[in-house]
């Protein structure tokens, strides 16, 4: 929503302008994926009640196409701070146990994100070598998703984890 305040700490979107433009344009980019899944399925279900044989490969585009809607859609969330927190048990900490909860937990999820990364490294290339049964596709493409998915993720992580060590320090 464009008049909400962003982030859970209330401060400013990160990325400024040009990040929130770029991370709304992430999450419109999930909307047409979500369309292009279900007009997919619509079809393949229409196409089967008439009795018809359905186009080949078209129950693998639902498929490829939910891991890249996952990792965009993480994407948004995150830039947006909408990600999933234990409300109730950091509610009960002191500010600055707070921000030694959120430090903690953002390097852990830098950590996770970044090792994504990396084993993509291999997982990537090799997926590349596999092509799927009914389009032809190389897997490479939907393994893919992984890595710019976690990518995007860890700028707003960074700007997280930017944001707690300055809130110790104060």
């Amino acid at each position: 929503m464009a008049g909400t305040a962003g982030p859970a700490s209330g401060d400013e979107r990160p990325h400024g302008r040009w990040g929130a433009r770029t991370y709304d344009a992430l999450g419109h980019l999930g909307g047409l994926i979500l369309a292009v899944m279900t007009a997919a399925v619509f079809l393949q279900v229409v196409m089967r009640y008439l009795g018809r044989a359905g186009f080949e490969g078209l129950d693998e585009v639902p498929r490829y196409l939910f891991v890249w809607l996952v990792m965009i859609g993480a994407a948004a969330a995150a830039h947006r701070g909408e990600h999933t927190a234990l409300s109730y048990f950091r509610d009960r900490l002191t500010p600055r146990g707070q921000a030694v909860a959120k430090l903690v937990t953002t390097a852990a999820a830098i950590a996770l994100f970044a090792a994504m990364i990396k084993a993509s490294f291999v997982l990537v290339p090799n997926a590349q070598l596999q092509r799927s049964a009914g389009l032809d596709l190389p897997l490479g493409y939907v393994y893919l998703a992984v890595p710019v998915g976690a990518a995007l993720i860890l700028g707003p992580l960074i700007l997280d984890f930017v944001a707690a060590v300055r809130s110790l320090r104060r």
